[in-house]
C-alpha cells in the first residue's frame, strides 16, 4: 500500500491520500482521544504521540498534530504506519458508517431566510467545499442571521492561519457576489 503525503495550508496539518475510499459518504472529525472512540482508525491515530486531531474525507486523512510541536519528522512516520496497518486490518473506518453523514441539527435561521440558506448551501456544496477537501478540509454551514453566514472550519482548516483569508476574500465575496444582502461571513 502506498499512502501519499500533502502539505495543506495549516502547517500543523498534513494530508494523507491512501489511495482508496476513507468514508463513501459524510465526514468524521475527532478533536481529542474521546472523540475518536467510535472510529478504529482514528484511535488508533490518536495512538501516535503528538496527533491532536484527524478529519476523514471521502479519500483523505488529515492529520493535525499537536500545538508548539515541530516533530512531523517523527510524527509523519508513526501516523503513515497506523493508517497502513489500520488498512490491513480490514477493521472499518467508522463503528457505524451511518454516524459519518454532516450533523445538521445544529443549523440556525429564520424561515423567512430559507431561499437564502438554499442558495448557500449550493455555493458551500458545489464551489466551497471541493476545493477546501483539495486543502484536507471542510466548511459546513451552522446557520445564517441578518446577513451574517456562520460556518463550521474542520479537518485542516480549524484553527488554519490563513483560515481567516478563506472566509473573508474567498467564501465571502462568493457569497457576495451571488447574494447581495450578505455582509458578513463569520466561524463558529
Amino acid at each position: 500500500m502506498f499512502i501519499q503525503t500533502e502539505a495543506t495550508p495549516n502547517p500543523a496539518t498534513l494530508k494523507f491520500l491512501p489511495g482508496r475510499v476513507v468514508l463513501p459518504e459524510g465526514t468524521f472529525e475527532a478533536k481529542d482521544a474521546g472523540g475518536a472512540a467510535r472510529s478504529p482508525l482514528a484511535s488508533r491515530l490518536f495512538g501516535v504521540p503528538g496527533v491532536a486531531g484527524v478529519y476523514f474525507g471521502h479519500d483523505f486523512i488529515s492529520v493535525t498534530k499537536a500545538e508548539g510541536d515541530d516533530s512531523w519528522p517523527q510524527v509523519k512516520p508513526a501516523v503513515l504506519g497506523a493508517i497502513m496497518e489500520h488498512f490491513q486490518s480490514g477493521a472499518p473506518v467508522l463503528e457505524d458508517a451511518a454516524d459519518a453523514a454532516d450533523d445538521t441539527s445544529e443549523e440556525f435561521y429564520d424561515a423567512a431566510d430559507h431561499d437564502t440558506v438554499v442558495t448557500i448551501k449550493d455555493l458551500l456544496e458545489t464551489r466551497v467545499r471541493p476545493a477546501v477537501a483539495g486543502d484536507g478540509g471542510d466548511i459546513t454551514f451552522r446557520g445564517y442571521k441578518e446577513g451574517v453566514v456562520y460556518l463550521e472550519m474542520k479537518g485542516a482548516c480549524s484553527g488554519c492561519p490563513s483560515s481567516t483569508a478563506t472566509l473573508r476574500q474567498g467564501v465571502q465575496n462568493l457569497f457576495r457576489h451571488f447574494l447581495p444582502q450578505i455582509r458578513e461571513v463569520q466561524a463558529v
